[in-house]
């Protein structure tokens, strides 16, 4: 064994176990939203100094139905969804320092992403892909995670 991969070894388990026990604690949030009190996730985890959110998608949560009107009012609706829960949180959109983007139909991307810069600003890290078959038949659903 050389010396590079016993130093590994023996350096490693301190390095994970310093992550550990340097005072990270994890809190898993419920929704701020009555109506969403029993969904079989979190709405938000808190670690360290960063908060991961759940996937939001375009769904006015005070009807509990998609907004209509194609992937610029669900663009805006899912962000303004986003926005809502960082602000529980005190929070807003410039602290969001990553995003996932998930379309339904990547040629509907220019349209996305025009509603998109308007609310991320700083410009964020991003990724962006399609699937079919989004929860509820959403055109879109994007997660984050912001620094505290």
């Amino acid at each position: 064994m050389t010396k590079k991969v016993l130093l590994f070894i023996l350096i490693l388990p301190l390095v994970l176990m310093g992550c550990k026990d340097a005072g990270s604690k994890i809190i898993f949030h419920k929704s701020h939203e009555p109506t969403r009190q029993n969904i079989p996730f979190s709405d938000a985890v808190e670690t360290n100094d960063f908060l991961f959110l759940a996937g939001q998608i375009g769904k006015d949560h005070s009807k509990g139905d998609l907004v209509e009107g194609g992937i610029k009012a669900e663009t805006k609706q899912t962000i303004e969804n986003i926005q809502a829960v960082l602000n529980h949180h005190n929070l807003d959109l410039d602290d969001v320092v990553k995003c996932t983007v998930i379309l339904n139909d990547i040629n509907e991307f220019k349209a996305f992403n025009e509603v998109y810069t308007q609310y991320f600003t700083k410009k964020p890290a991003r990724t962006t892909f399609a699937a079919q078959h989004l929860a509820v038949n959403a055109s879109i659903e994007i997660e984050v995670i912001a620094a505290k």
